[in-house]
């Protein structure tokens, strides 16, 4: 089973960073909440359909009209209740509740008597065969109460007709907890046509895996998180898979520095990068590896690049291949505290002799990007023969490359990336808006910073040097691939504050990490 905390033996402290949990688990954490407050499962709907109106008032006032869809299961019954509360302030509201197999959950059953005896209701459709849709308009709001975090299969028959209406509306959608359709974890089989694409999802108590996985992003709209008060003990003595990264535990990692540092003693890194026409991979990688802490950097690069890199970095220390346009040799590495392969490098076979025979030699941690995992895809053989411990930085199509095919999707993708850390015994840091990290033992930690303004050619260089910085400097790879991350994404998000996403490149996240250090420390 997964550990609940990453130790970071230099610093002796741990993070124990937000739980995601799945729809079972949900499920249980309600049931758990129920036994031990104790509260009623009526009285638990009712506080989330109080904090689920209490977003919706926040933001519309009575001038919209709404049209609340309601389920069969709990579901539909939050959105019963909140479709009263809104009625007793004082909204005009309808509501459909869809009950074609004649067969509600108890808590709907008596949300919908709550309707039904309350005056404030404009119009009440139970609907068990026949459905004539409302009309909807710019002008109306629909509560989206049809399925939640339960719903375990795609939609279909009249469900997904009425998924399909409202889609095809000009009405404004609020889903409740989930848009109804999307699964909490796996929507590889689902059917897209047949989810509702929200507005806004109002979820409750924590965002889902599904939330933080790109191909889902057109049906969840913005995306409000309300507590609930589930139980706090559930969720500290039950254990996930997935774990998303704290601002706070990350400041907990950071290491101080010596008041009687010198560059001897911040750590040496090597960096394997560019090829001719790609030395500005090489100037990223190193330049972010220096801007993050390393006190040396040496880069192994062809003589073509000197010129540049002496001028871009002076800070770094060149080292030439015996090409001029291509790496082909080794480098013996007692000197240095960590390895990185990949930026610019080029797929010369030479090359990838060269990447291979350093990856089994090296005696120091070892990261691994860009055209260091293209050679790795060309040459799948040499999977089976690789070290353990190494990290892998693949953005999407490079992992798709490295486990042999096309992935049906985000999940899919992650699932493979979890299946291969382990094997592996690797760490992989699958790039994304979401870059998310699988670790050997089988955890998944997701990272929340960064922006859509990263998506710009070098950011992985830059990611790559971070990582390569920290591992210099002595944190373990486990620390510093989860600091890299969240330095690299804070960075990015300092950029966009400055420069605007649009107009943001690779080389504005390296200006920016001393304003992301700063905020951690």
């Amino acid at each position: 089973m997964p550990k609940t905390a990453v130790q970071v033996r230099q610093t002796k402290l741990y993070i124990t960073s937000m739980k995601i949990f799945t729809g079972k688990q949900i499920r249980e954490w309600d049931s758990y909440t129920m036994e031990h407050e104790p509260i009623r499962p009526i009285d638990l709907m009712e506080r989330a359909a109080v904090a689920l109106t209490d977003a919706i008032v926040y933001r519309w006032d009575k001038s919209k009209s709404f049209v609340v869809f309601a389920g069969p299961g709990n579901n539909g019954g939050d959105a019963l209740a909140v479709a009263r509360l809104l009625a007793e302030q004082g909204y005009t509201v309808e509501v459909y509740l869809f009950n074609t197999a004649k067969k509600l959950t108890d808590e709907c059953q008596r949300n919908m008597k709550r309707v039904m005896e309350t005056k404030r209701i404009k119009k009440f459709v139970e609907v068990t065969l026949n459905f004539e849709p409302p009309q909807l308009n710019e002008n109306t709001i629909v509560v989206d109460g049809l399925f939640g975090s339960g719903l375990n299969k795609p939609l279909s028959g009249g469900f997904a007709a009425v998924v399909k209406y409202i889609n095809t509306s000009n009405a404004t959608v609020v889903s409740i907890d989930m848009p109804s359709g999307l699964m909490t974890e796996d929507n590889t089989e689902n059917i897209r046509q047949n989810i509702i694409r929200a507005d806004l999802t109002l979820t409750l108590e924590q965002k889902k895996l599904a939330m933080y996985l790109a191909d889902n992003e057109p049906y969840l709209g913005e995306i409000e998180v309300l507590d609930i008060n589930l139980s706090e003990e559930f969720a500290r003595r039950t254990l996930s898979q997935y774990y998303v990264l704290e601002h706070n535990d990350i400041k907990g990692i950071i290491r101080k520095r010596s008041p009687f540092a010198h560059k001897g003693t911040m750590g040496h890194a090597l960096i394997f990068a560019g090829c001719y026409g790609m030395a500005g991979a090489a100037v990223l990688s190193s330049k972010a590896c220096l801007r993050t802490g390393a006190g040396k950097v040496t880069v192994h690069t062809p003589l073509c690049n000197n010129d540049i890199l002496q001028i871009s970095v002076p800070e770094a220390i060149m080292q030439h291949d015996r090409e001029d346009t291509f790496i082909t040799e080794t480098v013996e590495t007692e000197d240095y505290e960590c390895v990185a392969m990949g930026p610019g490098l080029g797929r010369n076979e030479e090359t990838a002799i060269a990447v291979m025979t350093q990856i089994r030699h090296a005696q120091c941690p070892v990261v691994l990007d860009a055209d260091a995992l293209n050679m790795l895809a060309d040459h799948r053989t040499w999977m089976g023969q690789l070290p353990r411990e190494l990290i892998l930085t693949p953005h999407p199509v490079e992992f798709d490359r490295l486990s042999g095919g096309t992935s049906n999707g985000s999940y899919d993708r992650l699932a493979k990336a979890h299946e291969m850390a382990q094997r592996l015994g690797a760490y992989i840091v699958l790039k994304g808006h979401y870059t998310m990290l699988c670790t050997p033992d089988g955890e998944i930690m997701i990272n929340p910073t960064g922006n859509a303004g990263m998506a710009t050619a070098g950011s992985g260089d830059v990611l790559t040097g971070i990582i390569s910085g920290l591992l210099a400097r002595g944190y373990t790879r486990r620390a510093a691939c989860i600091l890299g991350v969240y330095l690299h994404g804070l960075a990015g998000d300092k950029a966009a504050e400055k420069f605007g996403q649009e107009s943001m490149v690779a080389s504005d996240i390296i200006a920016c990490l001393p304003d992301a250090f700063r905020e951690l420390m």
